[in-house]
C-alpha cells in the first residue's frame, strides 16, 4: 500500500477456516500427544471473533472431536480478555477441561491492525496429577484492573479501533508493579527465580516498556516476527511456545496486558507429552500467499466469482442425522471383510458381508495418498479454483474429497495428505462444515 511494512511474517487463516475450525486443529494436536485416554469433562471455547452469535460454537468443536456426549461445551467470548479469563477459571476448577482459544485478526488495508495481527488457535488440557504427567504446574498469580478505553469494536463492525498509544501505555505502566509484586508474594518467589517471561498484548510499546520495568534479565518469549499478535489466543499461544522450549523445573511468568494486567506463574514439568507438531515446526513449514489473496480472504477485496450460483443453506435436520460423518469423519467398517466405506453405509460393497454388520471407524487421524485429481474452475468457491482429489487412506477407504492449502500446480499423484476440518461455504448465516484433506507437513 506504499506505507511502512512491518518486519517478519504473519499467520493467516485460509478462506475455508474460521476460529472454530482452527480450534479443532489445535485441539487435535493436543489430544494426539496424549499417551493415555483422557476424557475432558467440558470444552471451553474463547474468541473475540466467533463464527456464530447466539449459537454455541463449542458444540461444533465438540462434534468434530467426537467427545463424549456428557462432556459439556461452552463459549467464553466477546473481549480479547476472555481467553485469559477462561484459562484462570479452568486452573481453579477441579475438573479436567479442554481449553480452546482462537482468533482471526482483521484490519483495514494499511492499518496497524492489519500489519500486526496474526491468526492462530491454541488448545490446552487443564487437569491434575491424576491425569498423568503435567507439562506445566500453575503456581499462582494476580490481577490488576482499571476501566479505561484502549481498544474496542462495535459488535456490528468487523474492525477494531484503538486510542492514542501513549495514553494506553501509561495506564498499563501504572498497574504493572502492583500486579507483579502481588504474584511474587502469592507464590513466594522473587524475580531471580523467573526463568522465562512471556508478555502478551496488542500494544507493542507497552510490552517493550514493561519488559524493562520487570528487571528480569531472562529470555522473553515473543512470536511477533513469526505469527503476529493473535488476540484472544495470543497468551496461551506464547505460553505453549515457552513450554516447548523450557526445561523441567524452570519458572515461566505469563504477563497479559488486556483491559488490565494478569500475571500467572507456572513451573515447567515433564515435556514428554508435548506434541511433535510444535509451533516452531508449523512456522517452518508455512506456505506463503500474495497480498492480493490475503485481502481477498480477509474480505477487503471482492473478486469475480465463478459463474455457477452460490449454494443454498444446508438442512439442519439432514446435518443432525449425518453428524458423525459430517463433523466427526466417522466411516463404517465391515465386520467380516474389513472393507471401509466412506461415507458410512449399512450395506457393504463386498458380497461376503451381511447387511448392518458394520462398525464405526474414525478416519480423522488417518493419512492418505492422492490417486487422481481435477481442478474445477467453475464450481462455486470463495477462493477459486477448487481442487478435488480421489484419496486412498492408509488401512482402507477411498473417497473423492476437496484438497485445500495447496496451489493447483503443486499437486502430484501419490502425495501424502491428512484430513482437516474446514468450512465448505456459508449461506444464510449458516456455516457448512465438513472435512477436507491437506498436504502432510514435511
Amino acid at each position: 500500500m506504499g506505507g511502512t511494512t512491518p518486519s517478519g511474517v504473519r499467520a493467516v487463516c485460509s478462506h475455508d477456516e474460521d476460529t472454530a475450525t482452527m480450534g479443532v486443529e489445535a485441539a487435535r494436536i493436543t489430544l494426539s500427544s496424549l499417551s493415555g485416554s483422557i476424557n475432558p469433562a467440558a470444552v471451553w471455547f474463547s474468541s473475540s471473533n466467533p463464527p456464530y452469535m447466539d449459537k454455541t460454537n463449542a458444540n461444533v468443536i465438540h462434534a468434530a472431536l467426537q467427545l463424549d456426549t456428557n462432556a459439556a461445551a461452552y463459549d467464553f467470548g466477546g473481549a480479547e480478555k476472555s481467553g485469559i479469563g477462561a484459562l484462570k477459571a479452568a486452573l481453579d476448577s477441579s475438573k479436567t477441561l479442554l481449553l480452546i482459544q482462537s482468533d482471526i485478526r482483521t484490519g483495514l488495508p494499511s492499518s496497524e491492525d492489519e500489519g500486526h495481527g496474526g491468526d492462530a488457535a491454541s488448545a490446552l488440557l487443564i487437569g491434575g496429577e491424576d491425569d498423568g504427567d503435567l507439562i506445566a504446574r500453575y503456581l499462582g498469580g494476580s490481577s490488576a484492573n482499571e476501566e479505561f478505553i484502549g481498544r474496542w469494536r462495535n459488535p456490528h463492525e468487523p474492525n477494531s479501533k484503538s486510542w492514542e498509544e501513549r495514553f494506553v501505555v501509561t495506564k498499563y505502566l501504572q498497574l504493572i508493579d502492583s500486579a507483579w509484586q502481588e504474584a511474587l508474594s502469592v507464590t513466594e518467589l522473587s524475580s531471580r527465580d523467573i526463568s522465562t517471561v512471556v508478555i502478551s498484548g496488542s500494544n507493542n510499546r507497552a510490552k517493550n516498556q514493561i519488559s524493562k520495568i520487570l528487571g528480569v534479565e531472562k529470555p522473553r518469549i515473543d512470536l511477533f516476527e513469526d505469527v503476529g499478535i493473535a488476540g484472544t489466543a495470543d497468551a496461551t499461544l506464547l505460553l505453549t511456545h515457552a513450554l516447548e522450549t523450557s526445561e523441567s523445573g524452570e519458572i515461566i511468568a505469563l504477563v497479559v496486558l488486556s483491559d488490565g494486567i494478569e500475571v500467572l506463574l507456572f513451573e515447567a514439568g515433564n515435556q514428554k507429552n508435548q506434541s511433535k507438531d510444535t509451533i516452531s515446526s508449523q512456522i517452518n513449514s508455512r506456505n506463503e500467499i500474495t497480498y492480493q489473496r490475503f485481502l481477498q480472504w480477509k474480505g477487503n477485496l471482492d473478486v469475480q466469482p465463478p459463474n455457477r450460483p452460490a449454494p443454498s443453506r444446508i438442512s439442519a435436520s439432514a446435518a443432525a442425522r449425518e453428524s458423525e460423518w459430517k463433523h466427526g469423519f466417522i466411516a463404517s467398517k465391515a465386520e467380516k471383510s474389513g472393507m471401509i466405506h466412506m461415507p458410512p453405509s449399512r450395506v457393504s460393497a463386498n458380497p461376503e458381508d451381511r447387511i448392518d454388520t458394520m462398525d464405526p471407524i474414525s478416519m480423522a487421524n488417518t493419512s492418505g495418498h492422492v490417486v487422481t485429481y481435477t481442478v474445477d474452475r467453475l464450481v462455486y468457491s470463495e477462493s477459486p479454483p477448487v481442487v478435488f482429489a480421489v484419496v486412498d487412506f492408509v488401512g482402507g477407504g477411498r473417497i473423492p474429497i476437496e484438497l485445500t492449502d495447496i496451489d493447483a500446480e503443486d499437486i502430484s499423484i501419490g502425495m501424502e495428505v491428512i484430513p482437516t476440518f474446514r468450512k465448505v461455504f456459508t449461506a444464510d448465516g449458516i456455516h457448512n462444515y465438513f472435512w477436507k484433506v491437506r498436504p502432510a507437513r514435511q
